[in-house]
Formats: C-alpha cells, structure tokens, sequence
C-alpha cells in the first residue's frame, strides 16, 4: 500500500510547525481544523440517508445492521452499536459491532491483525451474516485488508454493503454499494486518523443509527421512548420523558410506568386513558410507531 497517495497519510501545511506552540495555540489550530469536519460530511448525506433507508427496510424484515473495522474504526463502531440497546431498547442482537482482533484489541493495540483478509472474512461468516443483513465497513484510508475481505464477503451472500471512509477511490468504496466517501483532509498529526477521519466516522455512525432508530419509530417527536430504565439516572429519564410527552406530573408520570410496564405505553395510556391490554394491542397493531398509535386513537 503506497501511503503518500491517500489525502489522510499527507502532511498537513496550517500545522507544519505546530510543535512549537503553546497549549492554548496547539487546541485553537486542532479546533480550527475539526470545524471542517461536518463541512465535509455534507455532501455525503444523500448516500447516507439510501443507507438509512436500506437498513430500515432490512431490519423490518428480520436483518441486523452490522459495523465492521480495525483500530479507531472498529471501536467506534462497537461504541455505536453497544449504545442502540439502552438507548432504543433493541436487542443485543439487532446492532452488531465486530472489530480486527476481537474484544481484546478494544483495550488493546493488536498489530498485524487489520491485514488478516481471511480473518475478516471469518468474523462475519461466524456471526452468519446473510442477504437479510446489511454491513458497513469503516476505515480511514479505504483500504484495510481484514475490513474489504468482509465487505467483498458480504456482498457474495447478497447482503447490503455500506462503508465509511475518508479517502476517495478507495478499494472499499468500490466494494460498497453505499459508498460514503468523507474526505477529511489531512490529520492535525501527520496519519493520526483518529483525529479528523474518527471524527467523521463518529458522526456519521451517529447519523446512520440515529436516523435508523427514529425512521423504526423509537423516537416520538425527539424523545427517546423506547429507552430501558436500567439504572437510576434511565429511571429518571424515562419519568421525565413520559411527562414531556403528556404533561404529567413527575408522580403521575412515575405511577403510569408502573401500571403500564414501559415509557411508551404510559405515554400512550395517559394521552388515550386506554387499559393496559388495550395499549399493548394498539401499539402492537402499529408496530411499535406511538406516533400511529396516538393517530388512530385520535381518528378513531
């Protein structure tokens, strides 16, 4: 791999003599150069939104969204998918992040294994990835073997392709056929892709399960209304959700949780004063979607 080709391995020019500043100076010039991040996104959204949408209607059929990488790439995509569950209260199993190396190279710096093409071809292989899926490889420079071996994998069993990265005509984008090319530039630090290309790959990663998780009907209006009232602090957010949406009191709001058993269906029982069982079938009904549910009441 000839390095000096990819805009994320060149030396950046406004920080050649970045060394010599002082603090204050070195985190201006790093803000400076991060401000450009979402610039570069931008022209990326179509693509982005085919992704979204492609998932969706994968994910309606019983497939998962699957992120795949090396190093920085892989841990955000593991970031990304273990945030799905509490957040959207979807099962483990729907967002699945794999990385080179496995867990141990999420603590743990692993060389030699981004370029085990085989190995990435195992890891989605193992987890049984299939036409129903939909996989998105992420990599700064396009071209990381383990990650493009299961991106080329994934397209032989018929499963949607995406990938995010930050070099144009990169291998990967080929590969993909939701190709999301964000050209960053080059780093702060000459080749740290952590720096401006994670950005990037952070934010969209944002995008892709955000937009996925509102468009599936997790979200009402901006609240999180799937969300698992797992530990005190999602306890207290789930009460605070449930008396946005309805203008309860935070007691009314804490006594619908415990009658109806979830943010969603308190919501839906205080605004239609509904029973329990007949909440549960008119969410049942619409799949989930409170926004449908609350309509048909309405109309009803």
């Amino acid at each position: 791999m000839d390095l000096t080709r990819l805009t994320t391995e060149q030396r950046n020019p406004a920080t050649a003599e970045i060394d010599r500043l002082s603090a204050l100076e070195i985190v201006t010039l790093i803000n400076r150069e991060d401000m450009a991040v979402p610039a570069a996104i931008a022209p990326c959204l179509p693509v982005i939104a085919a992704l979204v949408e492609a998932t969706v209607a994968r994910l309606q059929r019983g497939g998962r969204l699957v992120y795949i990488g090396a190093g920085t790439s892989g841990r955000l995509g593991v970031l990304d998918a273990s945030e799905c569950p509490p957040t959207y209260g979807v099962d483990t199993g729907l967002v699945v992040g794999l990385m080179a190396g496995g867990d141990h190279a999420l603590r743990n710096s692993i060389e030699g294994v981004e370029d085990d093409e085989a190995q990435g071809a195992a890891d989605v292989q193992a987890i049984g990835l299939s036409a129903a899926d939909v996989l998105v490889g992420v990599a700064a420079s396009g071209r990381t073997p383990y990650t493009l071996a299961a991106l080329r994998y994934a397209r032989s069993v018929g499963a949607a392709v995406g990938c995010i990265v930050n070099s144009p005509g990169s291998p990967m984008a080929e590969a993909a056929d939701y190709p999301i090319v964000v050209v960053t530039g080059p780093e702060v630090v000459t080749g740290s892709t952590r720096m401006k290309a994670g950005t990037a790959q952070k934010l969209v990663l944002n995008m892709l399960s955000t937009a996925t998780m509102i468009r599936l009907g997790k979200v009402y209006g901006n609240l999180m209304v799937d969300v698992q009232p797992s530990n005190h602090k999602l306890v207290q957010r789930a009460r605070n959700i449930v008396a946005a949406a309805t203008a309860a009191s935070a007691e009314e709001a804490a006594a619908a949780l415990e009658r109806y058993g979830s943010t969603k269906a308190a919501i839906l029982g205080l605004l239609t004063g509904l029973d329990a069982p007949r909440v549960r079938e008119l969410l049942t009904r619409h799949a989930g979607r409170l926004r449908d549910a609350i309509d048909e009441f309405e109309n009803a």
